[in-house]
């Protein structure tokens, strides 16, 4: 089973991207879920969710404690204690962000480390500051364990031709900079 937990803050479409994901698993015949955790539900606040995978059914349904990958929608994010908490060592990151390997503050256990500037993508592509389609393929590129073209559909069904461009964006330009 994959455990992955994604970060970000209300209004960054983290929760509708997580559920794209666990769709497009579903559809290719696997399972997934998703359990999101809003605090206090207001936009810009941190939001964050439990992901797992499998090719077997899916019974335990708690928090997600010792990641192997943690998905960061907003860099701003990776000051709080609890982004990191639980990573395996040697444990993916995916990040949003333009910033440098130099300029991240990365615990030790970040074996491999891929950034994607999802924000201006997507405010170029669909003039929005809402990364989770950019996020969307930059997982899929980094994670595996979706069918992309399915994925696509699904993005396209769900948010549009533009958001369908943007999640290529980030598909085509994350980058691995750790690892």
């Amino acid at each position: 089973m994959r455990e992955i937990r994604f970060h970000g803050r209300g209004g960054q479409g983290v929760i509708k991207s997580a559920q794209v994901i666990v769709q497009s698993i579903v559809e290719a015949g696997a399972y997934a879920h998703f359990i999101p955790s809003f605090g206090v539900e207001r936009k810009g606040s941190p939001v964050y969710g439990f992901f797992r995978t499998d090719n077997k059914d899916i019974r335990l349904k708690s928090q997600v404690y010792e990641p192997e990958a943690i998905i960061i929608y907003d860099d701003s994010l990776m000051k709080l204690p609890a982004t990191f908490s639980g990573l395996q060592s040697g444990g993916t990151v995916l990040i949003n962000t333009g910033k440098a390997l130099d300029e991240l503050e990365l615990p030790e256990e970040a074996g491999f480390v891929y950034t994607v500037d999802a924000t201006n993508i997507a405010l170029e592509k669909i003039k929005l500051d809402i990364p989770n389609t950019v996020m969307l393929g930059a997982y899929a590129k980094v994670m595996g364990g979706v069918d992309w073209d399915i994925m696509k559909k699904n993005i396209k069904d769900v948010f549009g031709e533009a958001n369908l461009s943007a999640a290529q964006a980030g598909y085509d330009s994350v980058k691995r900079i750790k690892g």
